[in-house]
């Protein structure tokens, strides 16, 4: 059996007294599309700001392509191939479209590479290129900052919460392209608390309550053993 991509075991997360992460263990198969799925307050954001670095557990374990990570800083997990695109989708709003992807270059991937990822996956982002992207719907905001996380070449994609505010045929388009882009073979990690759209393309989910994975399985299986209310049935 092959090492997976992402290996969390028995992983604890506090703020202040507050346990918000109690035990998680989640394993990500390499070149799978994961939906970590749960309602508000389950812990999944705290647990995707673990995994890129940006805090850190109490205790338990990371591995990254078998590699232990646990305490590794953000700009080294970025480099061995970890890319998240945050809840709330980060873009430089004063900035061009194509000026927010040029200054991906800096990681020394050519211009012309990353504007060419970017395109295809998204002809739209081509036609707004001269835009501010502060001036662009959250659906196209969304794809920019997909396009940039896209430009680092990661081993590992972190989705947080993909389809927040935007409109469900967007939500849809968007899922579309995560399929397309785990074809090229990405690995990714969708966090969502609306399920369905999710679970169209992921290879495998799991689903979060109370600071624990308590399910995974296939999304078929996921479907049929956890109730509407946990995966937000809106979607």
């Amino acid at each position: 059996m092959s090492v997976p991509i992402l290996d969390v075991v028995d992983v604890h997360a506090s703020y202040g007294r507050i346990e918000v992460l109690r035990g998680v263990d989640l394993t990500v198969p390499k070149g799978a599309v994961m939906a970590l799925l749960g309602p508000n307050g389950a812990g999944k954001s705290t647990l995707v700001k673990v995994i890129s670095g940006q805090k850190q557990p109490t205790s338990g374990d990371i591995h990254l392509g078998g590699v232990h990570v646990r305490g590794a800083r953000p700009d080294d997990l970025a480099r061995v191939g970890l890319c998240t695109v945050p809840e709330g989708r980060s873009v430089f709003p004063n900035l061009t479209v194509e000026e927010n992807l040029t200054l991906m270059s800096y990681a020394g991937v050519p211009t012309s590479a990353i504007l060419e990822t970017a395109y295809s996956y998204f002809p739209r982002l081509h036609e707004r290129r001269r835009q501010l992207a502060g001036t662009m719907s959250g659906g196209e905001q969304q794809m920019l900052a997909m396009s940039r996380a896209l430009a680092s070449d990661p081993a590992l994609l972190l989705l947080d919460e993909l389809s927040m505010g935007l409109a469900p045929l967007i939500v849809d388009e968007l899922y579309d392209t995560v399929a397309r882009i785990a074809a090229s073979g990405v690995t990714i990690l969708c966090i969502e608390q609306f399920a369905r759209t999710a679970l169209r393309v992921a290879d495998y989910a799991a689903v979060m309550a109370g600071g624990r994975v308590v399910a995974t399985g296939e999304p078929g299986e996921i479907l049929e053993t956890m109730a509407d209310v946990v995966l937000g049935g809106a979607a």
